[in-house]
């Protein structure tokens, strides 16, 4: 074998110079686009530092400028009296609106048990898994995502029992269980029947497996609803239309047992076969009934949905002019004096409600030193149009049912 011959090894090229002759930077890595980059970011870094430095509060007891600035909100007196006057009785200065000088109604309450958890948000769950719903004499397509057994997703419709609300993978296994299955209306007390219609109260700890299946039900028609299996606490007053057959579904809507807030609704669904039928504004009513048997005021829990929200105040404006429409003025002519309470009183509605309705109706106006409610031909027009497409009401006298007292028992 060859030796290899040493004086023949040239060393190798220093690496001082880079390619093209540009000298190295101070720590040894070459300024391209790269070292331009990191240079770029190091700075980005340093200005959302000094940024978020600038956004700290200010804990020194002063407010700031902007703060300064603002003006105090002004907003209506409870018990303080306002004459009801139609538009034409009015003056020019009555139109002037005053929605700057009331309270903003829109800040509402935000809290509640149907709050949607911002931090368990997937984004498996903002796709529908579901494609066909089969409940009794319908097939619905759902809107939303529902936490339906895995297994049962993969399949095109899911076969529910429109009784106990039970769900199954195929039209045979409905079958057999209806041959097994005894009930033919929900579990519960039936509290309230007329005509057609009934109300069950079925309370979420005696019937959990029935009040879990109404849940994941009402998930796939309802996009904030996070209660699914924790139905101890909660009340279900479910709206069913019976015949011959039994009683069947029709919506239904839940409340806690003990709400801090005087919550009367804590959700609310009307199925889609039974929407735009007065099923909605029947449930809504139906709620505001038993806060009037509790002798207190009720609002839903917030944030409601789109749909929810044009039910409500729909609802809200109809019962609030039913009340302004039946004052009757003073004998020597005046308008009737009503307050923001009476008008509670009169409807179980919240204040913050009653307040809003009125601004968005555009009916409260600020006149010679106080607020006045100035009825115009428009909006009683519109008024007797929607009531005389209602064809349904709750009548008080057919409610058979006592409120309890939640706070006296041990664990419901």
């Amino acid at each position: 074998l060859d030796r290899l011959d040493t004086t023949k090894v040239q060393p190798p090229k220093s690496k001082d110079k880079t390619k093209g002759g540009r000298p190295p930077s101070p720590d040894g890595s070459r300024r391209g686009a790269s070292g331009r980059k990191r240079k770029q970011l190091h700075g980005a870094a340093k200005e959302s530092q000094q940024s978020k430095a600038n956004r700290q509060p200010n804990h020194s007891g002063q407010a700031s400028e902007s703060m300064e600035c603002s003006p105090a909100p002004l907003s209506v007196q409870e018990n303080a009296s306002m004459p009801v006057v139609t538009q034409t009785e009015a003056s020019e200065d009555v139109n002037t609106p005053v929605t700057d000088m009331l309270t903003s109604a829109s800040s509402l309450r935000k809290g509640g048990s149907m709050v949607t958890n911002k931090t368990h948000d997937d984004a498996i769950t903002r796709i529908k898994n579901i494609q066909l719903v089969e409940l009794g004499a319908h097939r619905i397509q759902p809107w939303y995502f529902a936490p339906y057994p895995q297994e049962l997703c993969s399949n095109p419709c899911i076969y529910l029992c429109e009784f106990c609300l039970k769900y199954m993978k195929s039209q045979r296994c409905l079958v057999r269980h209806r041959t097994k299955c005894l009930l033919y209306h929900p579990p519960g007390n039936e509290i309230y029947r007329r005509e057609d219609i009934s109300f069950f109260e079925v309370d979420g700890r005696k019937s959990r497996a029935y009040a879990q299946n109404l849940c994941l039900l009402a998930k796939l028609f309802l996009d904030h609803k996070t209660l699914y299996y924790d139905t101890d606490p909660f009340l279900f007053y479910v709206m069913t239309k019976f015949d011959a057959h039994g009683c069947h579904l029709v919506g239904y809507f839940s409340k806690e047992k003990e709400s801090s807030e005087d919550y009367n609704v804590a959700c609310i669904l009307t199925l889609p076969p039974y929407q735009r039928k007065g099923f909605g504004k029947l449930l809504i009513e139906f709620s505001y009934v038993l806060s009037r048997h509790e002798g207190k005021t009720g609002t839903p829990e917030k944030p409601l949905s789109d749909l929810g929200l044009l039910s409500y105040r729909s609802f809200w404006s109809q019962a609030i002019l039913e009340v302004l429409i039946a004052l009757k003025p003073n004998d020597d002519g005046t308008p009737a004096l009503v307050t923001i309470n009476d008008i509670c009183e009169a409807t179980s509605i919240r204040k913050d409600d009653v307040i809003s309705t009125l601004q968005h109706l555009n009916l409260i106006h600020y006149y010679k030193g106080q607020y006045v409610l100035s009825l115009s031909k428009d909006v009683l027009e519109s008024h007797s149009r929607s009531m005389s497409k209602r064809r349904r009401y709750i009548e008080a006298k057919y409610l058979h049912w006592t409120p309890k007292d939640w706070s006296k028992r041990g664990k419901w």
